[in-house]
C-alpha cells in the first residue's frame, strides 16, 4: 500500500521544467522592437499630412499596434514575433497535464483560454493606453500644481501612489521570476499564463551574439544622448582645430561674418578687448553660458561686449 501511495503521489506531481530566463527577456525586447518598427513605418506613411498629426494621437497609435500584434498572435493561438524567434509559447498553467503516460517532456499543455486571451488584451493594451492618457491628461490639467482644487490634487496623489505600488509589486515579481523562472510580468502571474518552449527539439532563432551586439549598441547610444548635451561645442571645435586639414581656409575666412553663425551680423557687436565682430545674439548667449568665453577667432578671453561703432 505504501508503494502504491508513493506511485500515486508521483503521478500527481508535475514534471519540473526550466525555461531560459534570457529567452523570455529577449522575446519581450523583440516584441517592443517589432512594435516600434511598425510605428515608424506607419508614421512614414502619414508624413505628408499635417505635421504632428499622429503625435497628438500617439497613445491611440501605440494601442492600435499592440492590438494588431495581439489579434494575429495570441488570439489565434500563435506566439508573438518575439516568442516565435525565441521558440516560446503561452500555456495555460491551470490546465497543464500532470505527470503520467501522456506527459513526456513537461512542455505539453493547452494554450490560453478565451477568457485569458481577452483579459490579457484588456490588461496590456487597454491598461497601457488608459495609463498613458491619464498621465497626459493630468499633466495638461496640472493636477499636481493645483492648490484651488483639492479633488484634483487628491486624484493626482492617488495616481502617483497607485503607480508607485504597481512598480513595487512589479519589482518583487521580477525577483520571483529571477528565482523561479516563471511569470515575467504581473499579468502573466495573475492569469497563470506561462511561457514554455514551443518545440523541445528547437533552439532559439536569434543568436546570443546578435542580441549582445544590439544591447551594447543601445547602451552606447543612450550614453551618447546623455553626454552630448553636456559638451561645449565651441570647446570641442577649438580642441580639434589644430588637427584640422582646413586650417588655412578657416584662418583666411571672411572677417566681416560672425564666426559662430557664419553670416553677416544683423546687430553687430564686438568682443572686448580683441574687437572681433559677432552677432549680438550669438555673442550674448555664448558669453552668458560660459563665464570665461574665448573669442572664436583669436582664442582670447572675452571680458565685455560692445555695440559695433560705439565708443
Amino acid at each position: 500500500s505504501c508503494i502504491m501511495l508513493k506511485i500515486a503521489r508521483l503521478e500527481l506531481t508535475m514534471i519540473p521544467i526550466t525555461i531560459s530566463r534570457v529567452n523570455q527577456f529577449d522575446a519581450a525586447r523583440l516584441d517592443v522592437e517589432m512594435s516600434a518598427m511598425l510605428k515608424e513605418q506607419l508614421v512614414k506613411v502619414f508624413s505628408l499630412m499635417k505635421p504632428g498629426l499622429l503625435f497628438q494621437y500617439e497613445p491611440e497609435l501605440d494601442a492600435f499596434l499592440e492590438f494588431l500584434i495581439w489579434r494575429f498572435s495570441i488570439w489565434v493561438d500563435k506566439p508573438t514575433p518575439g516568442n516565435a524567434l525565441m521558440n516560446l509559447r503561452y500555456r495555460d498553467e491551470r490546465a497543464a497535464p500532470i505527470a503520467g503516460k501522456e506527459v513526456r517532456t513537461g512542455l505539453e499543455g493547452p494554450g490560453l483560454s478565451v477568457s485569458q486571451k481577452i483579459l490579457y488584451c484588456i490588461s496590456t493594451v487597454g491598461g497601457q493606453y488608459l495609463l498613458s492618457r491619464l498621465q497626459s491628461f493630468s499633466a495638461f490639467r496640472r493636477w499636481g500644481d493645483s492648490e484651488q482644487r483639492p479633488l484634483a490634487r487628491r486624484a493626482w496623489g492617488l495616481v502617483q501612489h497607485a503607480e508607485g505600488l504597481y512598480r513595487a509589486v512589479s519589482f518583487f515579481n521580477l525577483l520571483s521570476f529571477l528565482y523561479g523562472g516563471r511569470y515575467k510580468t504581473l499579468v502573466e502571474r495573475i492569469l497563470k499564463a506561462r511561457l514554455v518552449y514551443g518545440s523541445p527539439n528547437m533552439n532559439r532563432a536569434v543568436s546570443f551574439e546578435y542580441m549582445n551586439r544590439q544591447l551594447v549598441w543601445n547602451e552606447f547610444s543612450e550614453m551618447l544622448l546623455l553626454l552630448l548635451p553636456l559638451l561645449n561645442s565651441s570647446s570641442v571645435k577649438k580642441f580639434l582645430l589644430p588637427f584640422s586639414k582646413d586650417k588655412s581656409a578657416s584662418s583666411s575666412g571672411d572677417e566681416a561674418n560672425c564666426p559662430i553663425c557664419v553670416s553677416s551680423p544683423s546687430i553687430p557687436f564686438v568682443a572686448l578687448p580683441c574687437q572681433h565682430r559677432y552677432c549680438y545674439y550669438c555673442l550674448r548667449t555664448r558669453s552668458a553660458a560660459t563665464s570665461s568665453y574665448r573669442c572664436e577667432r583669436c582664442n582670447e578671453v572675452v571680458v565685455a561686449i560692445q555695440r559695433h561703432g560705439s565708443s
